[in-house]
């Protein structure tokens, strides 16, 4: 699959702060890639690096086969962390202005504005100027102008931040419907719900460093598997299963306790059922729990505070 992103071992540094430390990536085009981080991890100067607004201390980037994001700006749309709109435009006219500063002509834009404003619930919002729209719908605006000039790639740094639950599902349509149409979509993110749901692929980053790149499912796969299990029966026998690693009570009603076992990914549902059932230990109920993206995040950043190191 053809890469159209690609950074090599990039550092900067501002003063004695660390800011990014030896980062590479690769995303493949028409792929959905979170750029996760804590905030401070090093997340909007890596964008800022990647769209060659400043330069590296060291270090390389590719972005669409040039070495230089800006030579081909007009296949990008970038929404950066910083929002901001002209707030005596209308919101067709201020996304009709920016798609025409990418390259279109006057109708075209104005086409594609009205049609996108229409597609994700604004066009009511169309003739009203940016000072008269909620921050949300503004945000929604500004998101909607990054699009209008059709570009390749989407760089999108925590386009998610300061929306409300309504708006965060309309923004992940967005993203789900310029991935269906090819595109090649880089957002950055602190919130794991959103990178769960979206992402093909993820980054995860702290003090300026990778510690995880591949798919939501290999990240999971780094955590234990959690199984509870209620009964009035001995849980002795299961702890003896090859791949549990860990037991211990969670509550107790009575007679009945709630145990937790967390085991390696390797023990199926169908194992530890049958070794309850060999052992004859009563099951009152049974659930097995899957690390969620969260998790793994709060694992990784932990561990990789806990080794040290200057970073930002």
């Amino acid at each position: 699959m053809e890469t159209v992103v690609r950074i090599a071992d990039i550092h900067k540094r501002f003063g004695d702060q660390v800011a990014v430390d030896g980062l590479s990536l690769a995303v493949a085009r028409g792929e959905v890639f979170g750029f996760l981080g804590p905030n401070g991890a090093g997340k909007t100067t890596s964008i800022r690096i990647l769209l060659d607004i400043m330069s590296p201390d060291r270090g390389s980037v590719d972005v669409l086969g040039v070495r230089s994001a800006l030579s081909v700006a007009h296949r990008i749309g970038y929404l950066p962390e910083e929002r901001g709109l002209y707030r005596n435009m209308t919101a067709e006219g201020v996304i009709t202005y920016l798609a025409r500063l990418k390259g279109l002509g006057a109708r075209e834009a104005r086409r594609r504005a009205r049609a996108l404003l229409e597609r994700y619930g604004l066009a009511a919002a169309a003739r009203r100027r940016i000072r008269q729209l909620s921050k949300g719908m503004a945000q929604k605006v500004q998101v909607l102008s990054t699009l209008a000039h059709d570009p390749d790639l989407l760089i999108l740094d925590e386009p998610f931040s300061g929306l409300d639950p309504v708006n965060q599902q309309v923004l992940e349509q967005v993203l789900r419907d310029l991935k269906a149409a090819g595109k090649t979509v880089i957002f950055s993110t602190h919130v794991m719900q959103h990178a769960e749901r979206l992402c093909d692929r993820i980054l995860l980053i702290a003090r300026g460093r990778n510690i995880f790149e591949g798919s939501v499912d290999d990240a999971k796969a780094r955590l234990d598997i959690r199984l509870r299990l209620r009964t009035e029966g001995d849980v002795a026998p299961l702890s003896g299963l090859p791949a549990i690693k860990r037991v211990f009570r969670r509550s107790r009603d009575g007679d009945i306790c709630e145990w937790e076992f967390r085991a390696e990914r390797s023990l199926s549902v169908e194992r530890f059922i049958a070794a309850c059932v060999e052992h004859r230990i009563p099951i009152r109920h049974f659930t097995m729990l899957e690390p969620s993206l969260h998790d793994v995040f709060v694992r990784l950043v932990r561990a990789n505070d806990a080794v040290g190191g200057e970073g930002s």
